[in-house]
């Protein structure tokens, strides 16, 4: 005779017919509905459909299934899931039979369906390190289960998602016969985005801890350094997964989204316009150039500087075309050889996502004439241009940092500068250019005051 468990959390919808199918088997003479405190009207649905009731004075599907098998009189247990409908109707025969026949003393549940996300990316690589001996079982999270009573009463339970993880290592550390039982095809709800990070924690935990446990000497520098990989392969992949879904416009700020440039503003204002164009004329190494123009802001405050770029008229269309970008799903970022005090004005003028520039230094509210040059814009191995200092680096960036493909990525810009952003990125726009260079290598020209045709590239 076997005895069904059913733990369960605001499962009104289904646990009636769960409990009516298992009750539909000749050899089930005992349904246990073990009820975690549910908020609906479960213990009431469970309760009319025949079931026995139990509610678990603590939450969690761990307690939920010891007490049942404390009140289970039956020594073959079954335990379900009270949100599935319908169950194959073998399911119950399926996983009672290598127990009823006694090839068996734990039985595993899996069905037609592929192996979840937790699954191939957390359980089964931390099962191939530290059990191999249950790596072959397709779903070892899976929570439809039979076992014998005298068994189950020597499990350590775990209080969250590791419980069922944790089950099947317990039965496999006390040497049971362990056998997998495909039961059929089910419609199993998949857990939300949000909860998938709490269950690869908990499903991780389990398995560790019970290695530690039972060989805490035995875990070894390669193992630590195989659980350091499988987490860097998991990141890996996932970003490149989630990349193909992300895109990105990114904007130059002078002369493009600004009808001008910050530093001839500046100049004008401040009365340094000729040394400019000297510097401009005599240094040809654009880092150098950077800094000797940062010189030039000695002593100029905060508010001198966001008065005179606040000035500067924005092209008319800006704010709406970003706003239906980002409707549109498309991160938003500023890349310019102009100030971070600045670019994070505009950025926040327009609503954009993030900006990259160079920073000028402060103290106590004015600028000392130091550019700190971030370490994005200089290249790296792993860069695309042959520039040692160029907005491509920072826009490849950019684009692992947010987990987007170049190939995604809309670049826009004017001058020299961006001539190499612009050609590397999967869209290259060229806005109001001077440079015929520019002119050749974007895909796109705009040559109005409006940013309304990226519209129709996005």
């Amino acid at each position: 005779m076997l005895t069904v468990i059913i733990p369960v959390l605001n499962e009104e919808k289904t646990i009636a017919r769960v409990v009516e199918f298992c009750r539909q088997q000749p050899q089930v003479t005992e349904v246990i509905v073990v009820d975690d405190r549910s908020e609906d009207n479960t213990a009431a649905a469970a309760t009319a459909a025949g079931a026995k009731l139990i509610t678990s004075q603590v939450r969690g599907k761990g307690i939920s299934m010891k007490d049942g098998i404390q009140q289970a009189t039956n020594e073959i247990i079954i335990f379900l899931d009270g949100d599935i409908d319908p169950y194959p109707e073998g399911t119950i025969t399926g996983l009672a039979t290598p127990l009823i026949n006694d090839e068996a003393d734990f039985v595993k549940g899996s069905f037609a369906r592929n192996a979840g996300r937790v699954t191939e990316l957390v359980a089964k690589p931390l099962l191939n390190i530290f059990y191999p001996g249950l790596s072959y079982f397709s779903q070892p999270l899976s929570g439809m289960i039979a076992g014998k009573k005298s068994y189950f009463r020597k499990i350590d339970f775990f209080n969250d998602y590791g419980v069922d993880i944790g089950i099947l290592i317990d039965m496999y550390l006390m040497k049971a016969r362990i056998k997998e039982v495909n039961i059929g095809y089910i419609e199993n709800k998949s857990k939300p985005w949000q909860a998938l990070g709490k269950m690869s924690k908990e499903v991780s935990r389990a398995i560790i801890s019970k290695a530690q446990r039972q060989h805490p000497e035995e875990i070894s520098e390669e193992e630590i350094h195989s659980l350091e990989t499988i987490n860097s392969e998991m990141n890996k992949t996932l970003r490149e997964k989630l990349s193909g879904f992300h895109k990105m416009v990114v904007f130059d700020m002078d002369d493009t989204i600004l009808m001008g440039r910050t530093i001839d503003a500046f100049a004008k204002e401040f009365g340094f316009t000729g040394k400019l164009e000297d510097l401009r004329a005599q240094e040809k190494d654009s880092i150098i150039l950077t800094k000797r123009i940062g010189m030039l802001l000695k002593g100029r405050t905060m508010d001198d500087m966001l008065n005179v770029a606040s000035k500067i008229s924005m092209v008319p269309d800006i704010k709406e075309v970003v706003k239906q970008l980002k409707e549109k799903g498309y991160i938003i970022g500023i890349i310019s050889n102009s100030y971070t005090l600045i670019t994070n004005y505009v950025r926040q003028q327009i609503d954009a996502d993030f900006s990259y520039a160079n920073q000028l230094e402060f103290f106590e509210g004015k600028a000392t004439g130091e550019v700190n040059l971030p370490f994005y814009f200089f290249g790296s191995p792993d860069s695309i241009c042959g520039h040692s200092y160029c907005k491509t680096n920072a826009l490849q960036y950019a684009c692992e940092k947010y987990s987007v493909q170049l190939k995604n990525c809309m670049a826009v810009g004017d001058s020299r500068d961006d001539r190499c952003m612009v050609g590397h990125a999967g869209k290259g726009v060229a806005f109001c250019t001077k440079d015929e260079l520019l002119e050749s290598i974007a895909q796109k020209n705009i040559r109005e005051n409006s940013f309304e045709p990226l519209l129709s590239m996005a």
